[in-house]
């Protein structure tokens, strides 16, 4: 009788099921902007695709913007909890929670958030990823442009802000509107058109597009011409979610949370910014004030007392704020991203 010969391979092949050498999974990402705007069509978007491209569509990622899916201020734990897969998360939106990323909020100490996404990723990663968000997988970080102050008058020195109301980009935002004698009215960025047109807020710090993005050059049509601050969102994924991903998956998954692609998002952002910028500077409903080398000086002499508040809270949770801001500096200058 004649024998057939069979390779083991192919045996296998016919029995064992395709999802278990090729896995394909669907990750909810939710986030809570417009999803016409630069934040989401410039980076988070962009993001997706690749991860969506590299892992030759095993990965499908799903995205709900505009909190569809929960209040901005909860997207650190609906990405905790497995709510999402994916959250792109502002820390500043809940005060003293993160305290060492909370450096990344001071103002005036970065000027380049392309280079400067790159630094705070290798620094953050380094210092704070694990101590303070080791629930989660952090993936990217991703800053706008260096922010400025906006507002229905003229605000060239910090003397200016005695008394008015200000809606902060973050807490410790919040913080220097209070050091300076002003007022932070604290609501998410999709709800600052309503507080301003209400009066409940005279002034915001914003980037540069969100005078587009949220529909506000009627709003504040006064802006300070100088680098302000900075916010830097991140990307986080749920740990189970991660965990589960087949070998191929997480090394596509690895891959996208990079400093190279913290660069990459925050890019986008930072030219729609700056072409924002350049079209308000066109418009001539909108006022530009440059202040001068003393008030710029006068600005970051008012900031440095967040320094000693950041450096008390962080010693406070048991870190060496010292050795850590140091280390927060100089992977700034080595990026050429410092003030």
């Amino acid at each position: 009788m004649k024998k057939t010969h069979v390779a083991l391979g192919a045996i296998l092949t016919a029995i064992v099921p395709a999802t278990l050498t090729a896995q394909d999974v669907t990750l909810r990402l939710s986030h809570w902007v417009p999803p016409t705007i630069s934040p989401a069509t410039k980076g988070i978007q962009p993001w997706a695709e690749s991860v969506m491209e590299a892992s030759d569509g095993r990965i499908d990622i799903q995205i709900f913007p505009a909190q569809q899916l929960g209040k901005a201020p909860d997207h650190y734990d609906m990405a905790r909890d497995g709510i999402v897969d994916l959250a792109w998360v502002n820390p500043g939106y809940t005060a003293g929670r993160f305290p060492i990323y909370a450096l990344t909020e001071a103002p005036f100490m970065v000027d380049d958030s392309v280079e400067g996404a790159k630094a705070i990723h290798e620094w953050y990663a380094e210092y704070g990823a694990e101590q303070e968000m080791g629930d989660v997988k952090v993936c990217f970080v991703h800053p706008h442009a260096p922010g400025a102050f906006h507002s229905q008058k003229d605000v060239t020195s910090p003397e200016d802000v005695q008394g008015m109301n200000v809606r902060p980009a973050h807490a410790t935002m919040a913080r220097f509107v209070s050091l300076l004698g002003g007022g932070p009215v604290q609501v998410p960025a999709p709800e600052v058109r309503e507080a301003l047109s209400k009066g409940t807020a005279e002034a915001v710090t914003f980037p540069w597009g969100s005078m587009y993005d949220f529909n506000l050059t009627d709003e504040v049509p006064v802006h300070l011409d100088m680098p302000f601050y900075l916010s830097s969102q991140v990307m986080v994924m749920n740990k189970a979610s991660y965990d589960s991903l087949s070998d191929e998956n997480k090394a596509v998954i690895d891959e996208h949370c990079s400093p190279e692609w913290s660069g990459r998002v925050a890019a986008g952002w930072a030219e729609d910014d700056m072409a924002a910028k350049e079209k308000l500077m066109a418009d001539e409903g909108q006022t530009f004030n440059t202040p001068t080398e003393e008030e710029v000086q006068s600005w970051i002499d008012a900031a440095a007392p967040l320094i000693d508040e950041w450096k008390e809270a962080v010693t406070d949770n048991g870190h060496d704020a010292d050795a850590i801001l140091a280390a927060y500096k100089e992977a700034l200058e080595a990026r050429d991203a410092d003030y």
